[in-house]
């Protein structure tokens, strides 16, 4: 059975490029034959500010999106963060769906497929970091960055990406099955919570 590979879309806000990047990521992923793609836009979830009453260790969600939220992560083996940057920082629904939960992120790696203005989301991606391993995942350093990323999509929006991208996005996704191959074993060991 294939990985399951979670593409998060990290951006919520209107007219965001988010999905453009994270549809042309499935497409790498299915190329590449070892993970099972899934789409999961943070902003279906309509995720508000940590508003569970206890906290994301006990796994004692009460509200219907964060049981959502929670089943969707608790499913991935791995994870392509689909980030943009924004005031030199990782969007902040990306940092609040991650605080929602704790349990459900461990022992899962992830790539960032960023994207920015002259960085191409890079100081995006660099904070993320330290906040996935605070939770349990495991940030692989192989990644791809679109800088001055609107000049990128033509006239109607759509992306073609370069050969460089497509090598880049290989590679990032063979390092990520070789991280979600190596860490299988301390997911399936867990214990139930």
């Amino acid at each position: 059975m294939k990985h399951q590979l979670s593409i998060i879309i990290g951006s919520t806000r209107p007219g965001r490029a988010g999905p453009i990047f994270a549809e042309c990521l499935e497409g790498f992923v299915r190329e590449h034959g070892k993970f099972e793609p899934v789409l999961t836009d943070i902003a279906a979830f309509k995720l508000p500010l940590l508003d569970e009453p206890h906290h994301p260790r006990l796994r004692k969600y009460e509200n219907e999106h964060t049981k959502a939220w929670s089943k969707a992560i608790d499913a991935a083996d791995a994870f392509v963060f689909v980030a943009p940057e924004y005031n030199y920082f990782v969007a902040p629904a990306i940092v609040n769906a991650v605080d929602y939960l704790l349990q459900e992120w461990r022992y899962k790696p992830a790539a960032i497929f960023s994207y920015g203005g002259v960085s191409g989301g890079l100081r995006a991606a660099q904070a993320l970091k330290p906040l996935l391993t605070s939770v349990g995942v495991m940030p692989i350093p192989e990644g791809v960055a679109l800088p001055a990323y609107r000049t990128l999509l033509d006239q109607n929006g759509a992306y073609h990406p370069s050969e460089q991208v497509r090598g880049g996005a290989r590679t990032m996704l063979d390092e990520l099955f070789r991280w979600s191959e190596a860490l299988r074993g301390l997911r399936t060991g867990l214990p139930a919570v």
